[in-house]
């Protein structure tokens, strides 16, 4: 049997190099995971058989009319300090639950009422503390609305 000559051995920084990177590596696979474990989860048919983003573009597609030039004003300052990656999700997201405010109460279009109710109740409770900052620092009045928020 032929026995190769040299230090084969994992020894030193070089295996300490290799563990980090395989850590790493299955962090970011894990991550990954997460966001499409959640993103099949809102594709999958709910007992009506819509799915949530299903329902989304329903109300988004059914309040077309009801947009104001001062209501889409509105959603693009409430939704600007969203990181530009998921900006388009959060404006989907959130101009749905306003549209589904406005269509359940048969308004006639949509008013900063409906999109400053509609932003909060479409906003995560664990960032509703960023929410009240937001709203506080762009001098938007959100008094009616507090008892909406968790963490106000």
């Amino acid at each position: 049997m032929i026995v190769p000559k040299g230090d084969f051995s994992m020894n030193g920084g070089f295996a300490w190099f290799l563990v980090f990177w395989a850590c790493v590596l299955i962090g970011f696979l894990a991550i990954g995971g997460f966001f499409m474990m959640r993103k099949f989860l809102k594709v999958l048919p709910k007992a009506d058989g819509k799915s949530k983003l299903d329902w989304q573009n329903y109300y988004i597609e059914e309040s077309r009319s009801l947009w104001t030039d001062e209501s889409k004003k509105m959603l693009e300052q409430l939704v600007s300090p969203v990181p530009s990656p998921f900006r388009d999700i959060a404006r989907n997201t959130i101009a749905a639950r306003i549209a589904q405010l406005a269509l359940d109460r048969k308004a006639a279009e949509i008013t900063e009422a409906h999109c400053i109710e509609g932003y909060i109740l479409a906003t995560p409770k664990r960032d509703h503390k960023f929410l009240v900052q937001f709203l506080q620092d762009n001098q938007i009045d959100f008094s009616t609305y507090r008892h909406l928020l968790s963490n106000s």
